[in-house]
């Protein structure tokens, strides 16, 4: 879906604000005139423009100066462009320190700003492309994380693709190390909202007390040592994607408020009285049978339906067999060119114990220890751990088994022959906006001669 460019134009003065206004729609951008600093912000905070075109001088408690500070703490890549009748070096040098894209002088040249937005622009889809590759998110056609030949994975490729152009929320479930964050990214990088915001949070990371002001921000004074007010993550994926990260450990108090913000697409920050309404879409993983979760009362049947409405479910790596070869191929490219090693390939003989291995860890475990293979340039060291590894592999494989009826253990060691997997299928229900998909665990009895599909 093609973008429309979205470009804040902030100024005092009405004429100028409507004269570059029509100049940016007949460049096809959608300009916004806003005639002081502070509604600037509140509305660059709720609607994320591309770019962002001010002038300095400005009556009232915020001039041209602090907007841009205040832009940059909510997303430090938005280009600003700052613009002034008194081309002052010291004004010059302030702006470009506090993160300017460029300074142009009042009268300017039409045919000079147009360039320099063009440039801004550019600038900002570079940037967002380069972290895109730095994060690892890349489309799900293209990361072998994400799109292995396996009967499994080639259907949750399908699903991320089938719900990637939506803005359903999505809960991705699986154990720890199977690529959750991988899939989530390859949702973002293939939605329409690839160009704006994606921010993770780990929900196990951070104590609920933390985790509330990390997510929601907090007013100054809302509690000792909250000496400023700062933006929640929320505030920051706005317009974007958020990905929480292990939601099944979030608190039962704290789901509350995150259930208010699907629903309402609103919250407070600790210690705030206005409410701050935001358009984010959800995506959420965990390790956890939430299922369970909610019949033993630790997580909210409501939260639990909200985040639901697509489910997407990896399997661990021990069904997923066939994938083992390609993705020690791409660790070990990956590390050899990090690590400036030479690249070689494994041995038969340790590919056979990799085969044969239950891998606790999934690929995590897998990429952990093709990374020390490069490192150390021998394979003796891993192949003794794994050698030592079996039986732990097999005692966690079962106890992984029985605390979660989403994951099965397969029997330790496996023979490649029998690590054949059965395919995940995938479910709709209902039609419409309340339609449910899902990607069911991978099980070992019959499948399904073919998906259910109910109208």
């Amino acid at each position: 879906m093609s973008h429309k460019p979205q470009i804040m134009v902030v100024d005092d003065d009405q004429a100028i604000c409507e004269f570059l206004r029509m100049f940016l729609d007949g460049l096809g951008y959608h300009g916004i005139a806003v005639n002081n600093a502070e509604q600037a912000v509140q509305l660059y905070n709720a609607d994320r423009p591309d770019a962002v075109i001010i002038d300095v001088i400005m009556p009232g408690a915020m001039d041209g100066l602090g907007a841009l500070a205040a832009f940059k703490k909510i997303d430090r890549e938005v280009p600003v462009i700052v613009i002034s009748g008194q081309g002052r070096t010291a004004t010059v040098v302030q702006a470009m320190k506090l993160g300017a894209f460029d300074f142009i002088s009042k009268p300017f040249d039409e045919a000079d700003l147009e360039a320099l937005l063009a440039d801004a622009l550019r600038q900002r889809r570079f940037n967002r492309d380069v972290s895109v590759v730095r994060n690892g998110a890349q489309h799900p056609n293209t990361h072998p994380m994400v799109s292995g030949d396996s009967a499994e994975m080639r259907e949750v490729k399908e699903l991320i693709e089938r719900v990637a152009g939506t803005d359903v929320t999505v809960l991705i479930r699986g154990e720890s190390g199977t690529g959750k964050e991988l899939v989530a990214r390859a949702l973002y990088t293939s939605s329409v909202r690839r160009d704006k915001p994606f921010v993770k949070v780990n929900c196990a990371a951070l104590p609920t007390e933390l985790l509330e002001s990390e997510l929601f921000g907090f007013e100054r004074g809302a509690f000792t040592g909250a000496i400023q007010q700062k933006p929640g993550k929320f505030e920051f994926a706005n317009k974007g994607t958020i990905f929480l990260d292990e939601i099944g450990d979030m608190s039962y108090p704290l789901q509350a408020k995150l259930l208010q913000v699907l629903q309402d697409r609103e919250f407070t920050r600790l210690g705030g009285k206005q409410d701050i309404r935001v358009d984010v879409r959800v995506i959420s993983a965990t390790n956890k049978d939430l299922s369970k979760a909610c019949a033993e009362g630790h997580f909210r049947d409501d939260l639990f339906f909200r985040l639901n409405v697509v489910s997407i479910d990896l399997p661990p790596l021990r069904e997923r067999r066939d994938e083992i070869s390609v993705l020690t191929e791409y660790f070990l490219r990956k590390y050899s060119v990090e690590y400036s090693r030479p690249y070689s390939e494994v041995s038969p003989e340790t590919m056979q114990m990799f085969m044969e291995y239950a891998w606790p860890g999934n690929i995590r475990e897998l990429q952990n220890l093709v990374r020390r293979i490069v490192v150390l340039g021998t394979e003796s060291p891993v192949r003794k751990e794994i050698g030592l590894g079996f039986p732990v592999a097999a005692r966690r494989a079962t106890s992984l088994s029985t605390a979660s009826p989403m994951v099965e253990a397969a029997a330790v060691p496996l023979a490649p022959s029998s690590a054949v997997a059965m395919s995940a299928h995938a479910h709709v229900v209902g039609a419409g906006a309340g339609a449910s998909v899902s990607a069911v665990a991978p099980t070992r009895w019959p499948r399904p001669p073919s998906r259910a599909v109910r109208r």
